[in-house]
């Protein structure tokens, strides 16, 4: 059976009656189960995960999409993540009788049918990007919903699907896809902005220590402020890794760690992974999970 898991951000944390439709409305395809819905109202932004068919789960994304699209205003929003759209990113992720490939081509396919039914211009990330400046999701949001109000009509800007400007309300969308991820947020207290943002820049891959790792230092409320990362690989950087490393960073400069937590869900791999580093104990597997194994018997898998 194909499996394909999607992982769609809005532009939309505050507003519980919008994630609840976007929520409802993916639910409402055949064949399509929703997993998990976060909300973040500092970073005004949701997180859907929803898994099933790679047709059925494309069309709940065309259908997230068209709501987005007619409930959320980019003229108005205002949140600490980084976004391009009311629907600012869609990756696919190959779970069970799928491929990377596979994904990326659902994105291009998806990716051509927003532009055309939504009017609403899309970029293609990751394994589906069409040029190499545009694999990376950061460098296509760098300047953000306003920046790429003037970006987008220049050449090396035009999207990949869509016309060269932003839709009125919905702005732009970048459509992807990659391997399994995790979203990891760590919460700092006794620490500025500057110096979330500089922990941010000395632990990511681009310039700084940890491989495969993707990071930003945002403000929040409450006098907290958070290094927000993806961590795209966490054979290469585990959780614990990554949680270790600004943990030693923010202490060093006399902050502290709060609390941290994970965006939406995370593979069986990632959470042995960072338990095995912090039990020094390399040979723990998935496959040693209780829940994992009863998951197998019940499929009739052997034992």
């Amino acid at each position: 059976m194909q499996v394909v898991e999607c992982v769609p951000n809005f532009s939309e944390g505050r507003r519980g009656w919008v994630v609840d439709r976007l929520a409802e409305t993916a639910a409402a395809v055949e064949d399509v189960t929703v997993l998990d819905v976060q909300t973040d109202p500092d970073h005004n932004r949701c997180v859907l995960t929803f898994v099933g068919p790679p047709r059925a789960v494309a069309g709940a994304a065309l259908a997230c999409a068209g709501v987005a699209a007619s409930l959320i205003d980019m003229q108005v929003h205002r949140g600490s993540h980084p976004r391009i759209g009311a629907t600012d990113v869609v990756p696919f992720v190959p779970v069970s009788g799928t491929s990377l490939d596979e994904c990326a081509g659902l994105a291009r396919e998806l990716g051509r049918e927003i532009a055309a039914r939504l009017g609403i211009p899309v970029y293609l990330y990751g394994a589906a990007a069409s040029r190499p400046e545009r694999v990376s999701l950061p460098d296509i949001r760098k300047g953000q919903y306003e920046g790429l109000k003037d970006l987008i009509s220049q050449p090396e800007w035009t999207p990949d699907f869509g016309p060269p400007r932003l839709h009125p309300t919905a702005g732009a969308t970048a459509v992807g896809a990659r391997p399994p991820m995790v979203a990891f947020n760590i919460y700092l207290q006794g620490a500025d902005l500057r110096l979330a943002r500089s922990i941010a820049r000395r632990v990511r891959e681009r310039g700084g220590l940890l491989p495969r790792v993707q990071a930003i230092g945002l403000e929040v409320e409450g006098g907290e402020t958070q290094v927000s990362m993806n961590l795209l690989d966490t054979a290469t950087t585990s959780i614990w890794k990554a949680f270790s490393t600004v943990k030693a960073m923010a202490e060093e400069a006399g902050a502290v760690v709060v609390r941290s937590e994970v965006v939406g869900l995370l593979t069986a791999g990632a959470v042995t992974g960072s338990l095995a580093e912090v039990l020094t104990c390399p040979a723990l597997a998935p496959e040693q999970l209780l829940e994992a194994r009863l998951i197998d018997l019940a499929a009739g898998a052997p034992r």
